[in-house]
């Protein structure tokens, strides 16, 4: 094998696309981009329950995509720095095509009218 393409790592792309092929965890990135949210509003957003909800976004922590803080009983979760320059590059671009569907333009206006004060308490 070529020193070329031994030196070639492709396992964050790999871990990035493989987390991301889902139509519900792209649809919680498309959200994310937006803010930090806590999991009651992705439950509001696309209609999804706490169970299916938790386990779209470990997947996706998992995968490096998205970092998660407590506060108190509620978890919050924005999308996560990537170190990767080919990831954060390909994040980017996602993130952009996503304000061009209208599926996700869905999300983000159930998101906005579930997303009042002390909403999650």
């Amino acid at each position: 094998m070529p020193a070329a393409i031994a030196a070639l790592d492709v396992r964050s792309a790999s871990r990035l696309f493989k987390a991301l092929g889902d139509e519900t965890r792209l649809r919680i990135v498309a959200l994310l981009s937006h803010g930090e949210l806590c999991v009651c509003h992705f439950e509001s957003a696309l209609g999804l329950t706490q169970s299916n909800t938790s386990r779209q976004l470990a997947v996706l922590k998992n995968a490096g995509i998205v970092e998660a803080r407590r506060e108190g009983s509620w978890v919050y979760y924005q999308l996560a720095p990537q170190l990767d320059e080919v990831c954060r590059a390909q994040l980017k671009a996602l993130v952009a095509a996503f304000s061009r569907r209208d599926v996700l333009r869905e999300d983000v206006k159930r998101l906005l009218e579930s997303r009042g004060p002390n909403a999650c308490k």
